[in-house]
């Protein structure tokens, strides 16, 4: 995951601060330079480590830091709201024009992601209530407009291409489809190039003129490190780009271009893609991505996510449910599809306050002991997962035959099952009730 190795060098550098009662100027200087040297080998730009660790250097010197109770908590306090600033302080959203339709412009270097994730954004964008429009302008690379068409297809988003064509004729063609079947967003998925060179600047100021986007989103991946940082000064100077998309934070990116490139072009970081799968996009929150990087969790993320893949319905009905006593297998299986709706279960406990990134990796969570419970539960029938009770040797025997598992799997997966169920009573007893029922998720989300 991206950052783990700063993370790791910053974490170290405060535990040496924590040991110490009371902190020295001395103290506060051999831990800034432990700070300068994580920062730099995260591939962050030298200019704005310099300015960073100043920043904070002058801030946790002062006599609130040396005189406190706690100073390494007030240091690490100082770090974070440091890196919030060079990221941006507050997220912010997608640019939308008064007139309709508004123009996305997304542009970046070849292989960046700009028309998958440029998708993915678009999806986003539905689910807030616009019709979005892609539109193919990238008529250089090979099976562009195609992979547009797929990934428009599997989001069941409209797609308008005329071929390989001129690109501005194209875009202005686009907005003027828009106009007529009603989109009010259109993206324009423009080409780009393994390297940044005049012909495809001034094609991209020509979309620019013809189309007056609202938003000039910059593609970027995150892990081209510092080169991330030098394409959007470069973009930034010829086309004046008002936001920033990474993509691929969930690889082994250092994290320099996230902490660099808001303090080199003074252009907010927007979005992130954080996956492949393509729901695997979110909005990027500065103070979010500072507390992960600091080890302090990101719990707001973590409800946000259980609020989209949760069914406020089913999980007040599963309450009812649970305060009767009548929580079945089938229950059971319905919260698991909806935990796993959630996204990867390392990144669901990464998220939480105080998990250790590396030890939690050295735990080894079994995705696929997910997969084999779902496989066991859809092999039984309906009354038995009603009925658990039922289940005699011969019928745990089926169900391991259909399931692809052993006799072993079903019976660890029905005594976790026992375990629940004698929680959910200790839960919705002894005058515990009224509290549970307010409890949105029953499993601690």
């Amino acid at each position: 995951m991206a950052f783990e190795s700063l993370s790791d060098k910053l974490s170290a550098a405060f535990k040496k601060l924590r040991g110490k009662g009371r902190l020295t100027a001395s103290d506060i200087k051999e831990a800034m330079r432990e700070v300068r040297l994580a920062l730099l080998e995260a591939d962050v730009s030298y200019k704005v480590v310099k300015d960073f660790v100043a920043k904070v250097s002058e801030r946790a010197v002062g006599a609130d830091v040396l005189e406190s109770l706690t100073p390494a908590q007030m240091v690490i306090k100082i770090v974070n709201e440091e890196l919030t600033a060079l990221m941006g302080s507050e997220n912010q959203k997608l640019n939308i024009g008064s007139k309709s339709p508004s123009v996305c412009m997304l542009v970046g270097l070849q292989g960046a992601g700009k028309t998958t994730n440029g998708a993915k954004l678009a999806a986003m964008m539905r689910k807030q209530g616009k019709r979005p429009l892609l539109v193919a302008c990238d008529v250089y690379r090979p099976a562009a407009i195609k992979q547009l068409e797929t990934v428009g297809a599997q989001l069941d988003l409209p797609v308008f291409q005329m071929g390989q064509i001129d690109p501005v004729a194209i875009a202005k063609a686009g907005i003027e489809h828009a106009k007529k079947h009603g989109n009010d967003l259109v993206f324009l998925d423009t080409a780009g190039r393994l390297h940044i060179d005049e012909e495809l600047m001034d094609e991209l100021k020509a979309v620019k003129a013809e189309t007056e986007p609202a938003e000039i989103l910059l593609v970027v991946d995150a892990m081209t490190g510092q080169d991330a940082v030098n394409a959007a000064s470069a973009f930034d100077a010829a086309l004046g780009i008002t936001g920033v998309m990474l993509t691929k934070l969930d690889g082994d990116a250092r994290g320099g271009a996230a902490l660099s490139v808001r303090a080199v072009t003074g252009k907010p970081i927007k979005y992130a893609g954080i996956g492949e799968k393509l729901d695997q996009i979110e909005a990027f929150h500065p103070d979010r991505m500072a507390s992960r990087i600091l080890g302090m969790g990101d719990v707001l993320t973590l409800i946000e996510k259980a609020e989209q893949s949760f069914d406020q319905k089913k999980a007040e009905e599963l309450a009812e449910r649970l305060r009767k006593n009548k929580f079945t297998l089938a229950d059971y299986y319905d919260q698991l599809v909806q935990l796993r709706g959630m996204g990867s279960l390392q990144d669901i406990v990464g998220m939480l306050p105080g998990v250790d990134a590396k030890a939690l990796a050295g735990a080894s969570i079994d995705e696929k002991a997910l997969s084999r419970t779902e496989a066991i539960i859809l092999s039984m029938t309906p009354f038995e997962r009603e009925n658990p009770s039922a289940l005699n040797s011969s019928r745990k025997k089926r169900i391991a035959a259909g399931s692809g598992t052993s006799v072993v799997d079903v019976n660890r997966l029905l005594k976790q099952y026992d375990m629940m169920q004698q929680m959910t009573k200790q839960m919705t007893g002894k005058g515990k009730r009224k509290a549970f029922g307010k409890n949105k998720f029953p499993f601690g989300f």
